[in-house]
Parts: structure tokens; C-alpha cells; sequence
């Protein structure tokens, strides 16, 4: 077996990160991934469901605790990966949540939310990165990948592409039902994260490093809640996610480094 590309995935248990851990497991290509979680019991039962599904991969999946709220989970992390691979081949910054929904329930106030957001999102994600940097530049081929999204678009905003950016009807407050969803705490730090893309490539440039944001597009991922409810609004199942992020890994994306990118090709700032 040729010398396996090791991916570092967060959030990997579920959602778009799962369906990258499914691509790459059932790849052709060598693929060592490193599943990070919260729950380390959840990343094993992701990694059981896979085995059981692909049986005869020869790929390997490696269970990880992650949280990315905590400084010393991520350096804990850290040091487990390099005791056991000396090195990361790719960083895949999938780790990530909306909280506006709580702001509406009451379940956090707004300073808490908003806080919260920024903290998992974009502090949480810089924190990660930074820290894996020395094993990032290990690698002959090293890709770093941060997800974003397609409501974090300024141009998009401006020409009201999509129909979160309809303006609501005059009045305060605004309606909470019969309009689509507000989310400015989640949208705000997409669009912050994609200037941290910028940032890392312009620090990474003379590295070497290939770096994007990944618009995945509407899935249907437990995100803003559930699956089934977000298909019926349009979004696509979550499988698509797996071969976009696997081309990117295999070069198939490889002229857009540097940008925000979807299946499509590039997202507008």
C-alpha cells in the first residue's frame, strides 16, 4: 500500500464532515483519517457504521477527541497526532454551528449566542489551525481547508441572491414565522471565516499551502435543525459533499486555491 494521505477532519462524526469520512474510507486512493469529535464514543460508532459498510477498504480510520472550544482539547489533540503520524497531509475545518435559533428560544440571550458563534466558528477554527500548522508543513502536499458558506456571500447579499436576504415586512419586531429564518450571528462569522482564508493564504503563500473556503452548499445536515425539514425546503442530501471534498484533496480544485469555491466553481465575496 502506497504511503496514505492523513486527513484531519473536526466535526466528523456527523453532517458534511461524515460524508467526507465516507468518501475518503471507501476511496481507491490510501487515505489514513482522522475522525475528530467531541465525543470520541460518537466518532467510534461513525467509524463501526463505516467498516460494517465498506468492509473491504484497506483505508484506516483513527478516532479523535476534539473540541475546538477548548485550547486544551486542541492541544491535546495536537500531540496525539504527532506522536502517532509526525505529520498532517490536510486539515479539513469542518467544525462549526448556528446558534440564532437559540437567541428566538430563549435556550441563550443574544450577547451569548453571538459570542458563542464567534468562538466555535471562527476563534475555536484560528485556534486548530494555528496549532497544527508545524504538522501541516510536514507534508510534501499540505491542503488546508476551511467550511464556509453560501449565506456568508457580501456581493450575493447586496443582490439579494437568495431568499434569506429578502428584506422582512416593516415594524418591530420583526415576524419570526412566515418569512425565512434570520441568522446574522451565523452568516457574520462565515463571512469572518472566509477573511481568515485569506489571511492563511496569504501566511501559508511562500509555504506552499494550498488553502480554500468550501461552500458545500444547502444540505440537509442537523445544522438549523432537521434533515428531513431542510429537504423539504430544498436542500440536497448530504452524500454530495463527500466526492466535492475529495477532488479538492485530489487536485481537481487546485487552480481556485485561495478562494471560496463550490461545486459550481468560485462563490463571490
Amino acid at each position: 500500500m502506497a504511503n496514505p494521505k492523513i486527513v484531519f477532519i473536526t466535526g466528523a462524526n456527523t453532517g458534511i464532515g461524515f460524508e467526507v469520512v465516507k468518501a475518503l474510507y471507501s476511496a481507491d486512493k490510501p487515505y489514513t483519517v482522522i475522525v475528530g469529535s467531541r465525543s470520541l464514543s460518537k466518532a467510534e460508532d461513525a467509524i463501526s457504521f463505516l467498516k460494517t459498510e465498506f468492509p473491504a477498504s484497506t483505508n484506516i480510520l483513527v478516532p479523535l477527541t476534539i473540541d475546538i472550544e477548548s485550547d486544551e482539547s486542541i492541544q491535546s489533540a495536537a500531540d496525539e497526532v504527532e506522536s502517532k503520524f509526525g505529520r498532517v497531509d490536510a486539515l479539513i475545518n469542518n467544525a462549526g454551528a448556528q446558534f440564532d435559533q437559540e437567541i428566538l428560544t430563549g435556550t441563550l440571550t443574544p450577547r451569548a449566542a453571538w459570542l458563542k458563534s464567534w468562538n466555535v466558528n471562527v476563534a475555536g477554527t484560528q485556534v486548530l489551525t494555528t496549532t497544527l500548522i508545524p504538522l501541516l508543513l510536514k507534508s510534501s502536499d499540505p491542503r488546508l481547508l476551511f467550511v464556509t458558506s453560501g449565506t456568508s456571500s457580501l456581493s450575493n447579499h447586496v443582490t439579494r441572491t437568495i431568499p434569506l436576504d429578502t428584506p422582512p415586512p416593516a415594524g418591530w419586531p420583526k415576524p419570526t414565522t412566515g418569512v425565512p429564518p434570520s441568522m446574522p450571528s451565523y452568516r457574520s462569522t462565515k463571512t469572518g471565516l472566509n477573511m481568515l482564508v485569506r489571511e492563511w493564504d496569504r501566511i501559508l503563500k511562500n509555504d506552499g499551502v494550498k488553502v480554500w473556503a468550501v461552500s458545500p452548499g444547502l444540505l440537509a445536515t442537523g445544522l438549523a435543525g432537521n434533515p428531513e425539514a431542510m429537504k423539504k425546503m430544498g436542500a440536497e442530501d448530504a452524500s454530495v459533499a463527500g466526492p466535492f471534498f475529495r477532488g479538492i484533496l485530489e487536485g481537481q480544485r487546485d487552480g481556485d486555491a485561495g478562494l471560496v469555491i463550490n461545486r459550481g466553481g468560485v462563490q463571490p465575496w
